[in-house]
């Protein structure tokens, strides 16, 4: 692996260079494709290299070359060549990134150079973003790149590769002054410099571990261990509150962790204890996704006190460092509340607190609102009560007021100011019960001017003569708007707290559905569609070679679908389509390996398919969406619908790896058996086959005498040899066909007592036992098979015998003998192809008689078991139905 700290500083070149050199020592070299951009010394080190062609492949009327995978597996050289790791592939190549492919090529056996630049690793993702202002679109995981077994670093001071750019060695002309002033900046190069070399520090800690590993030196590894006895191990656990800035914490958490040895990375969320859903339960389920591609461990805890959460969970999983995030609030809210993240570092004693700025908070938020979002709405503008409610408090203040007023003051006189105000707080609590905080206030000022104005000396004047009264009236304000706030308060999170009630339901119905099911895919999806009311949901996919297509669905399918290569282009609620990630952005226009980084993501222009009607598409990722018919969604139930979205991806893709896991499997079993047959047939098809040719051989040759005798002696030799020959080919042709469900039978009632008659051992069939249905041939070559067995290991003194008879609906022959059987753990074993349990006698054949005895015993609907011969031995049961009248 050629790690590059910068495009440009020669990665491409310095891998061809090692390819020389092991081509030079004899090494078998092949460059699956190789970048070399235009730079003429580069593409000169092509030459005197193998070059494999690429790949053609057609994407939206374009043609683009991409390395061809199957080429350089069916050349399988010992080393292969291939530049930019990070790239991606063009829709309808069996991978979707080209590490996906060197992957392959590793599993296969082959060595593979490579190059890849320090940009491009995932967990230094976002840092490289706010660096140099460019997202980059194509990332590696770490992990991949850390399994290499050489990583070079191929680094050059900054001004020296600002040389090289200007001098035109790196790109055209027409791109260097665009380059140097924005990307190639002196500052961007050395923070990226530094970033390639911090994340080598931790590769370069994995060398000196294997190192030690390999050898065996017993002082040095005293001192190691001395040394690691006194060192704590670092757990770094970082607080995810499900905001957007989760992500970038993560990250932060990751390089943390990176740097020191055996670090672990534990990620947590608290739940609050009182059952209200702060957290977005979409952002925390992909946040889940990133903890584990990072090498992480996701967590979720249950607390009232968010600090106290976070702290007994770090102390109760021995942490030594605690990342978490704090906003950027006023020095007056500060005051008035520090906040979870100085709350947690006061009270963290020897843990370091790594307090992070929720930049990525704020960029969302300016990003989305330009976008023509809808800015959040404050808590107490919106409220807890429906607006039908707050009409109706508002009118009952309107209407109220009045009337109370004018009753009031017919009683003028004989009431006290006391119970004036007494009244109108009443009113204010009817009012605030009923509509809640505003017309609550409307209520409690409104009342305090008509008590001014109307019932406190002097009456008709909005002032106040005796301090007594003002400060009843003040007491009143006080009061009104303090029950107003508590009763809107206490209304709020009476519905959150139903919401979060009804999501949390929501969320363990589907996921009981999900864990009881047989099929958990298509019983997520059904829960969904019964539990949002919709008429149909599905899951698309997008194929390598097709394009969109449905992986699952339940309901009425969608009429239309998009078109291939166009993503989905809106999302409930007509948010706009580029809030999405975009789809057949084309890998050559993105920044890999040593192209110039563009200033702005690719793939800018909005799609121009819109949904069919009815429809709501909820993005997952780049190859996933979520489609639902039936009716629009709310907000609320748009989160939570974003959520399961993310665990139908999750369940998408682990029945695709127990597909993968299945056919691999069945791979792992042919080539077992592929094995075992190479293993076995090599002598007992080769000792026929000598035996013949030296019988014959012999017979030609005109220098040894030979006698009638011997002429005759010579023959039978070889026609003996030719017929188990013959044998062997067969029993290999049948089991290919038994294999491959291609067997022809030729099904018809036969007598037992016929397909046992010339077998020469002792047999016990009765007269009246019924037909069985079965081929003829087959039958008899079962018998033949169990008889040849049963003959073999029984002793001169006790034959084999055969027996039949008829037992709860089925005819049962049973081939008796009494030799030294086998053990019951054996008796499935002993079915096996190409083995004899032990058996070194290769005269005997290869192994493939019970097990395809078994195969066609079963391909005809019969049976064919083991079971212990009483006094010792082993009896084979074959057993057929009953043929039905």
């Amino acid at each position: 692996m050629y790690l590059g700290a910068a495009p440009g500083v020669g990665k491409t070149f310095r891998m061809l260079e090692e390819a020389h050199r092991r081509r030079d020592r004899g090494t078998d070299v092949v460059v699956g494709v190789a970048e070399t951009h235009g730079r003429p010394r580069t593409a000169g080190l092509l030459d005197g290299l193998e070059v494999l062609p690429r790949r053609e492949v057609r994407h939206r009327g374009a043609g683009f070359t991409e390395l061809d995978l199957d080429a350089v597996l069916a050349r399988r050289p010992e080393v292969v060549v291939v530049d930019e790791l990070a790239h991606t592939n063009v829709p309808g190549s069996r991978n979707a990134k080209r590490w996906q492919d060197v992957q392959e090529l590793l599993d296969a056996g082959i060595t593979v150079l490579t190059t890849v630049n320090v940009q491009h690793l995932e967990s230094l993702n976002d840092v490289v973003q706010q660096i140099t202002g460019v997202p980059q679109r194509e990332t590696v995981p770490d992990a991949v790149v850390r399994r290499a077994g050489q990583i070079e670093l191929v680094d050059m001071d900054p001004e020296a590769l600002r040389r090289r750019m200007a001098h035109g060695n790196v790109y055209g002309a027409e791109q260097v002054d665009a380059a140097l002033g924005d990307y190639f900046r002196v500052g961007n190069l050395t923070a990226l410099r530094e970033l390639a070399l911090l994340w080598l520090a931790g590769k370069v800690d994995e060398e000196l571990d294997r190192h030690r590993a390999g050898h065996d030196v017993e002082a040095a590894r005293e001192a190691w261990e001395a040394w690691e006895a006194r060192e704590a191990r670092e757990r770094v656990v970082v607080a995810l509150a499900g905001g957007p800035e989760g992500e970038a914490l993560l990250r932060r958490a990751a390089r943390i962790a990176a740097r020191t040895k055996g670090a672990d990375l534990l990620a947590v969320h608290v739940v609050r204890g009182d059952g209200l859903a702060g957290a977005d339960p979409a952002r925390l389920a992909r946040q889940q996704v990133l903890t584990e591609r990072l090498g992480g461990t996701y967590h979720q805890v249950v607390g009232t006190s968010v600090p106290t959460a976070l702290l007994d969970f770090a102390r109760g999983v021995n942490a030594t460092q605690l990342v978490l995030g704090t906003s950027r609030r006023h020095r007056l809210a500060q005051l008035l509340s520090p906040g979870v993240g100085v709350t947690t570092a006061a009270a963290a004693g020897p843990i370091d607190v790594h307090l992070v700025t929720h930049l990525v908070t704020h960029l969302v938020t300016h990003k989305e609102t330009r976008r023509g979002r809808p800015r959040p709405v404050p808590p107490l503008v919106a409220g807890g009560l429906t607006p039908r409610r707050r009409l109706a408090g508002f009118l009952l203040a309107g209407l109220g007021l009045p009337l109370l007023t004018a009753g009031l003051s017919a009683t003028r006189g004989e009431v006290s100011l006391s119970l004036d105000i007494l009244a109108y707080l009443l009113l204010t609590v009817a009012v605030a019960l009923t509509g809640g905080l505003y017309p609550a206030l409307l209520a409690a000022v409104g009342g305090f001017l008509l008590l001014n104005y109307v019932f406190t000396p002097p009456v008709h004047r909005f002032a106040v003569a005796d301090p007594e009264n003002l400060l009843a009236l003040l007491g009143f304000v006080v009061v009104a708007v303090a029950v107003s706030t508590v009763v809107d308060l206490a209304a709020r999170r009476t519905r959150e707290a139903t919401a979060a009630r009804a999501e949390a339901q929501t969320m363990s119905t589907l996921a009981a559905a999900v864990l009881h099911g047989d099929r958990p895919l298509p019983a997520l999806l059904a829960q969904v569609r019964e539990a949002f009311a919709l008429t149909a949901v599905t899951l698309l996919a997008r194929s390598e070679t097709t394009g969109w297509e449905v992986a699952a669905a339940v309901g009425d399918l969608p009429a239309t679908t998009p078109a291939e290569g166009d993503p989905p282009t809106m999302t409930a609620e007509g948010d706009p389509p580029s809030t999405m990630p975009f789809l057949g952005d084309l890998p050559a226009t993105t920044p890999t390996g040593g192209d110039l980084p563009a200033t702005t993501p690719t793939g800018g222009d909005l799609p121009s398919t819109a949904p069919a009607d009815g429809e709501i598409e909820v993005p997952i990722d780049d190859d996933l969406r979520l489609v639902l018919r039936g009716r629009t969604l709310a907000a609320a139930d748009r989160r939570l619908v974003e959520a399961f979205a993310v665990h139908a991806a999750i369940a998408l893709r682990q029945q695709d790896l127990a597909a993968q896991a299945a056919a691999a499997e069945t791979l792992a079993e042919v080539d077992r058996l592929r094995t075992a047959l190479l293993a076995a047939v090599s002598h007992d098809l080769r000792t026929p086959l000598a035996a013949a040719k030296a019988a014959v051989g012999t017979l030609r040759s005109g220098d040894v005498p030979l006698s009638g005798s011997d002429r005759a002696e010579l023959l039978a030799v070889a026609e003996e040899s030719l017929d188990r020959l013959n044998r062997l080919v067969e029993n290999l042709l049948d089991m290919s066909r038994l294999q491959a469900g291609a067997l022809g039978l030729q099904m018809r009632p036969v007598s037992v007592a016929a397909a046992v008659r010339d077998t020469g051992v002792p047999i016990r069939v009765p007269d009246d036992l019924p037909p069985v249905l079965a081929d003829p041939a087959l039958l008899e070559r079962i018998l033949d098979n169990l008889l040849s067995n049963a003959l073999r290991y029984s002793p001169p003194s006790r034959r084999p015998t055969i027996t039949a008879s008829t037992h709860a609906g089925r005819v049962e022959i049973r081939v008796v003998d009494h030799g030294p059987g086998i053990p019951a753990e054996d008796h499935d074993r002993v079915f096996q192809p190409f083995q004899r349990l032990g058996d070194r006698d290769n005269t005997a054949g290869v192994g493939l008689g019970l097990a395809l005895s078994r195969g066609l015993a079963s391909a005809m609907g019969g049976t064919l078991t083991p079971e212990p011969t009483p006094g010792g031995g082993l009896t084979m049961v074959l057993s057929f139905p009953l043929i039905s009248t």
